[in-house]
């Protein structure tokens, strides 16, 4: 599980802990949520004692979280016409944090529903990077009403604190209390079809590709 101690944890673990200051029994809202980082934001906010769901893009991608991840609930946004509509049924009490990864309408949805002195670490928006034209935030009047802090971060800025993420992950990996899916290709020739994968939402965690097996 070298992805869970490395960068992909590292990211849910500066995220998650450092930018959102989490804290026991609040409701966590993770989109992308199957993927290297944000099922393992999921799981962190889990072993917390928050109440976590999760975004996907599919059927299979739901099962996973609520089965072998242990989200609570999970949301399919491809399928759901309404996304505020969606959110209150999930979060009827609101949301205290939202680990953004996507961009888009979700985000839009998320800030009608979130909580008085909510948090929201923006890790990345992966459907605006390839967009000529990015689409714009919405709702963001409710960071004033609600007093919500929304942050950016990168990873680099949090190395410092390996030492302490490694202290705090590497049990909890050895006992179980952590699972990590990967989608691994197989062969060089399978790579340009993985990286594309990564913009249309095929895989699942950390995608890799195995270039030989021969050590």
């Amino acid at each position: 599980m070298p992805a869970a101690r490395g960068m992909p944890g590292m990211a849910a673990y500066a995220g998650f802990y450092e930018v959102c200051s989490p804290k026991k029994g609040e409701y966590v809202y993770v989109s992308a949520a199957s993927g290297a980082v944000d099922q393992l934001v999921g799981q962190f906010a889990k072993l917390l004692g928050c109440y976590v769901v999760g975004s996907a893009g599919s059927k299979e991608k739901l099962e996973l979280l609520k089965t072998k991840i242990g989200f609570d609930a999970a949301i399919n946004y491809k399928g759901e016409a309404d996304l505020d509509a969606a959110s209150k049924r999930y979060f009827p009490v609101g949301i205290d944090i939202y680990f953004e990864n996507v961009g888009g309408k979700l985000p839009d949805a998320v800030l009608l529903n979130m909580r008085i002195h909510g948090r929201i670490a923006a890790c990345g928006m992966i459907s605006q990077f390839n967009l000529n034209h990015p689409e714009g935030v919405h709702n963001l009047y409710h960071l004033i009403i609600k007093r919500i802090r929304m942050e950016g971060f990168l990873v680099s800025d949090f190395y410092h604190l390996y030492p302490k993420f490694l202290e705090m992950v590497t049990p909890q990996i050895k006992e179980g209390k952590i699972a990590y899916v990967e989608d691994i290709a197989e062969g060089l020739e399978s790579a340009p079809a993985a990286l594309i994968g990564l913009f249309t939402s095929r895989n699942v965690g950390k995608q890799l590709v195995v270039v030989s097996h021969d050590l």
